[in-house]
């Protein structure tokens, strides 16, 4: 059957509304001195705090995440559809709100802050803890609900025999049940670390920018379009082959087997 012409053309158009930025991005890129804009030391101290702030927010998702996937899947209680809709909110919450929301629950004279301050002496903002903190409230939703959807998908006959030969709940989340989900797990795990590694405004905003601490590849980018669009350009480049290369690595995980 012929396709209508209106929705091919629709399509077309919603097809160049995507690619022409990057098109513009890759058309105004310095090709012949890529080299030289990605080996500064600013350049070099931005990809070391966003290894180990994304590394770490990584390892939090993963260690947070799977307990929060298993009990959304697996236990039926009152406000399930509520505690779902929380998980998630941070996927379409303006990242601005959700730094802002940190400053104020775990800032310093935060609703959990000024005890994390007064008792422990644990402050938050404006350090490497926080963009921590910041970037993993942004990715943990992409590791619960990609977890989540392989355990509800999941065939329990498995669990049920491991069950009958009396295995016990753990032994049985832990050699049967992680197992068969381990490659969404590790999906999950890709798709936040991606997520955290773009993450911007939340981490600006509760963590701040500070050079070697704080500062991100994200807002290095920000900070270089003032004074050196060209190293800005070059970092974008980066955080857009990193990032495709997630998505097209991962499509079968994340869009249901689409090819």
């Amino acid at each position: 059957m012929r396709p209508p012409a209106a929705l091919v053309a629709l399509a077309g158009l919603a097809m160049v509304l995507l690619v022409l930025p990057l098109v513009g991005l890759l058309q105004r890129m310095p090709w012949s001195s890529l080299g030289t804009l990605l080996g500064g030391r600013p350049v070099a101290d931005a990809v070391g705090v966003s290894l180990v702030v994304t590394l770490s927010a990584t390892a939090a998702c993963v260690i947070l995440g799977l307990p929060l996937a298993w009990v959304l899947a697996r236990l039926e209680f009152p406000g399930r559809g509520l505690v779902r809709a929380l998980v998630l909110l941070p996927m379409v919450l303006p990242p601005v709100v959700g730094g802002t929301a940190l400053l104020f629950a775990l800032g310093r004279r935060g609703l959990v802050g000024q005890w994390l301050d007064s008792w422990f002496g644990l402050t938050l903002p404006f350090t490497t803890a926080g963009a921590v903190v910041a970037a993993t409230f942004v990715g943990l939703p992409f590791f619960v609900v990609t977890v989540e959807s392989a355990l509800a998908q999941l065939d329990r006959q498995y669990e049920d025999v491991a069950a009958t030969l009396g295995a016990r709940q753990w032994t049985t989340l832990a050699r049967v049940t992680l197992p068969l989900v381990r490659p969404a797990v590790l999906a999950g795990a890709a798709l936040s670390w991606a997520r955290a590694l773009g993450e911007f405004g939340a981490t600006i905003t509760f963590a701040g920018d500070s050079p070697g601490r704080t500062r991100t590849l994200p807002i290095e980018i920000f900070v270089a379009l003032e004074t050196e669009p060209e190293r800005a350009l070059a970092l974008s480049l980066v955080l857009v082959v990193v990032s495709l290369g997630v998505l097209v690595g991962l499509r079968g995980r994340w869009l249901g087997g689409l090819r």
